[in-house]
């Protein structure tokens, strides 16, 4: 019995680490979104290559992560709950993984932007909107990740729409903009590819949230309406 006990606390331990990784690894993502948009705005090329460098830590990150979660599955065998938490580390190491691709691209557009001889930049209001409904979709996942809590997994949810509307009416001006005066095409291209990666970041942020109602509730939530779960954020604050 003795025994059982120090390896059920080992295993905690274990989990308890990779989870704190996973938390650093959000964080440098999160650091990676603000920094692509900064430097964004102050056409700021040495912050650029910064945010495209620090993603090789990013994919590190997520490779030895991975190998940990691989490990405990294979030593473990955990089964039920305990299962459900490492296979909802390992998606949501994706997703953060993928938000670092999509700072990066940004900042490699960015870069494009500002090696033009003519710099010709198109209003990005709606990008920059778009990039804090991000950051706040990010910041609310991981929070919940962190304190194993679903009750703002809807405003994630819902967060995404807002993103979704600011994507949508900043093509509805690049496309006018390019129509208008054919010199900004491609500006206004890159800016397009810039506001494409916003737009998933905050689908990956989604996902991250999603995730959490299937390691707490065992319930897939990538097909069900916004109103189902939560009913079953709900349920899981009556049972708390």
């Amino acid at each position: 019995m003795s025994n059982r006990k120090h390896t059920l606390t080992q295993f905690d331990a274990e989990l308890d680490e990779v989870r704190d990784q996973v938390m650093l690894m959000g964080r440098l993502v999160e650091s990676q979104i603000r920094l692509a948009m900064e430097a964004l705005k102050n056409n700021d090329v040495a912050l650029m290559e910064r945010v495209i460098e620090d993603d090789h830590r990013v994919n590190g990150m997520e490779v030895s992560i991975d190998e940990k979660c691989v490990q405990i599955i294979a030593c473990r065998q955990p089964a039920a709950n305990d299962l459900r938490m490492v296979m909802t580390l390992i998606k949501t190491i994706t997703d953060i993984e993928r938000i670092g691709d999509e700072a990066k691209k940004i900042a490699r557009m960015g870069k494009l932007l500002s090696s033009r001889e003519h710099f010709h930049s198109p209003r990005y209001t709606e990008i920059r909107h778009a990039a804090n409904l991000v950051l706040d979709m990010l910041h609310q996942s991981l929070d919940s990740f962190a304190r194993l809590d679903i009750s703002n997994i809807t405003h994630v949810i819902r967060q995404d729409k807002l993103v979704d509307n600011q994507f949508r009416t900043a093509l509805r001006y690049l496309i006018t903009l390019m129509m208008e005066d054919p010199r900004t095409i491609s500006s206004a291209l890159e800016m397009l590819f810039i506001a494409k990666s916003v737009e998933r970041m905050g689908d990956h942020a989604q996902n991250m949230a999603e995730y959490m109602v299937y390691m707490i509730k065992g319930r897939n939530a990538r097909h069900i309406s916004v109103e189902e779960i939560e009913r079953e954020v709900q349920q899981a604050g009556l049972q708390i």
